[in-house]
């Protein structure tokens, strides 16, 4: 039998991914030995207390066991942490250094959105791509240079360690999970117990996108408020460097280095976010929207808004907007 351990972290933390995982690894055991075969994993939740108190003491987790007391374990899942993440960080150094040692002994590990703070700060993620919650993104990259955080995946899976986005996008790595661990029928069977949809590829759809501030290039801050000051304008490159008297090339290489990503793809993701809204809250029609925020081709507005959003901008309002209608 393999051993799955569920670590409860120090500090106030998130309880729902506990809980689900626990209750969708229990039922895929379950579900297992209804069918004749013997359960695939013990399961237990460890932790360096003997408590964790959550939600000012309303709840509190008793894990099973100490981590001193596993010597060996199959596979980790570190659920998601609060926003405090240095001091999360500082609080469960201990627990970091027993899941680098795990690794190295062959476990595979699983982070759930912003948990992925523990698993960069064991030294695991570094040269590795990896995901968590879009809003933790910017303090991510600032802490974990090091790491290739790819924001919009929803699951990432390399070397036996795996990462997901935020909040309850969870379920889909624990669906995800079960599938690689047991089999394709018993996640489909979890998937429809717990109904999760399966095979959910993105969190695209769910970003709100803010930009990347916690830099101190005053110039670069500067571009970011003219362009996000002005969607509805199409700003080339060039015309942009110009205007803070700058060179092309410094340029570019200034505001990536500052914010992750182009001039060009900031400019985009800045009129993205801002059709969202409008799609979201308005019942003005695809066509209205891209030309208020600086595009004339359709074809070039559905092709951006799909690439950013992971739908198109018909799907994304049909979705978001309850008072949509196909125009």
């Amino acid at each position: 039998m393999k051993h799955l351990t569920i670590v409860v972290p120090e500090g106030e933390n998130n309880l729902s991914s506990i809980v689900g995982a626990y209750k969708i690894f229990t039922r895929a055991n379950e579900y297992w030995k209804k069918n004749g075969r013997r359960q695939l994993f013990d399961i237990q939740l460890a932790g360096i207390s003997k408590k964790v108190d959550f939600y000012e003491g309303l709840f509190t987790v008793k894990p099973h066991t100490h981590i001193e007391d596993i010597a060996k374990t199959n596979l980790i899942i570190i659920p998601s942490l609060n926003h405090n993440y240095e001091k999360a960080v500082k609080e469960n150094q201990v627990l970091i250094d027993w899941i680098a040692q795990q690794y190295k002994n062959g476990a595979e590990i699983a982070s759930i959105c912003t948990g992925a703070f523990l698993l960069a700060s064991a030294g695991l993620l570094n040269g590795k791509s990896c995901s968590t919650h879009w809003s933790a993104a910017e303090h991510f990259r600032v802490m974990f240079p090091q790491v290739n955080l790819q924001a919009d995946q929803l699951i990432t899976d390399e070397n036996g360690i795996y990462t997901n986005g935020g909040a309850y996008s969870f379920l889909n790595l624990v669906i995800y999970l079960v599938e690689k661990y047991y089999d394709r029928q018993t996640a489909i069977f979890c998937a429809k117990v717990f109904q999760i949809d399966i095979d959910r590829k993105s969190q695209s759809a769910f970003t709100i996108f803010t930009g990347q501030k916690l830099h101190g290039d005053e110039m670069v801050k500067k571009v970011q408020a003219f362009i996000e000051g002005n969607p509805h304008q199409k700003i080339s490159v060039e015309d942009l460097s110009a205007k803070f008297s700058i060179g092309r090339r410094t340029f570019d290489r200034r505001f990536i280095k500052a914010t992750g990503n182009t001039p060009l793809e900031y400019s985009q993701r800045v009129k993205i976010e801002s059709a969202k809204k409008a799609l979201e809250s308005t019942r003005k029609t695809v066509n209205e929207v891209m030309y208020e925020v600086g595009y004339s081709d359709v074809k070039a507005f559905r092709e951006v808004f799909r690439k950013i959003t992971g739908m198109s901008p018909l799907e994304y309002k049909g979705r978001y907007n309850k008072e949509s209608v196909l125009i």
